[in-house]
């Protein structure tokens, strides 16, 4: 594979690190993750948080994370939807999946993967894939997803989100990959698109076709991080507007918000922060482009309290809903 042009920020695989167990198989589980018991007897699923018309009401969810797993198991979330870490719940019980359960009685829930390295040369995993079908049938998610990238080579996980170089070779790879996780799991896929600092000199597309074509070609779903379409915008000098106008406006499915942290020589997809106004400027323009999808706002750094992110969440479905409204 050619060399890139800069190297990975070490910052993003110590943030990726931080807070998290290696189990045999390699899957991260955060050590609040609880004591395995049996698995819990499926659920019938709730409906998914649709796309709404473009005069409806915005679908604005929030990602669980283990700080404020004792607020939500006391008082619920205040959402429309969450948006669960896979590997946390893989083949769990315990606390963890108590708050799972908690959540999922009351709303829709969505699980986005870290670790399928869809884009890599390693096997993918059957133990992880039956272990994933398993735990979307028993909770009824309303989507699956993971991150367009690869973080495995040799059997040895990265930590990290790693680009791909956008040739037609790596499209063709990744799309067999996505059809075979598809079939295996019975549903469709949305890949997410990463922040990235690096660029391969080999790619012949861009990042924007490359995407459109492995999920036009593998039957596939986005799902669209506005964040960190700005990021990558800003750190290789193109457009963020020219890149969602370029996407298959019926492929898009969710979108995801974040904050992220200025290094100085380039931007820094860091989730520790409020979303900053050019994201909020690129979401009010993805409205305008695709409707309102369900919207999750993501904090994973300098986390704040479960009450500081749902107004960041009332804050997205008030401009979502304002956008709509005059659209």
């Amino acid at each position: 594979m050619p060399g890139p042009v800069r190297v990975c920020d070490p910052r993003r695989q110590e943030q990726l690190r931080r807070g998290e167990r290696l189990q045999r198989d390699g899957l991260r589980l955060h050590p609040d993750a609880g004591t395995v018991h049996r698995a819990a007897a499926p659920q019938q699923a709730l409906a998914e948080p649709a796309r709404e018309s473009r005069a409806g009401r915005a679908r604005i969810g929030v990602g669980l994370r283990a700080q404020h797993y004792e607020t939500i198991l006391s008082r619920g979330l205040r959402s429309d939807f969450a948006e669960a870490i896979t590997e946390n719940f893989l083949s769990r019980g315990g606390r963890a999946f108590s708050v799972l359960e908690r959540v999922r009685a009351d709303l829709p829930v969505a699980l986005h993967g870290v670790s399928l390295s869809i884009g890599g040369v390693d096997p993918l995993r059957a133990e992880y894939l039956a272990e994933l079908a398993e735990l979307a049938t028993r909770i009824g998610a309303f989507s699956v997803s993971d991150h367009l990238c690869f973080g495995t080579f040799g059997g040895h996980y990265a930590h990290d989100l790693w680009p791909l170089p956008y040739t037609e070779e790596a499209l063709a790879h990744v799309v067999q990959r996505v059809q075979r996780v598809q079939d295996r799991l019975g549903r469709p896929l949305l890949l997410e698109n990463v922040s990235s600092y690096v660029q391969y000199r080999a790619s012949t597309l861009t990042e924007w076709e490359f995407l459109r074509e492995v999920v036009t070609r593998a039957d596939a779903g986005i799902l669209l991080d506005l964040n960190n379409v700005y990021v990558s915008a800003e750190n290789h000098g193109f457009s963020a507007l020219e890149y969602l106008r370029a996407l298959p406006r019926e492929r898009v499915r969710q979108i995801h918000l974040a904050g992220h942290s200025d290094a100085g020589g380039y931007l820094f997809d860091d989730h520790g922060s409020p979303v900053s106004a050019p994201v909020w400027r690129l979401y009010e323009q993805s409205l305008e482009l695709f409707g309102a999808l369900p919207t999750i706002v993501e904090w994973d750094e300098r986390l704040p309290e479960l009450s500081r992110l749902e107004a960041e969440a009332d804050q997205a479905r008030a401009r979502a809903n304002a956008t709509l409204a005059v659209a």
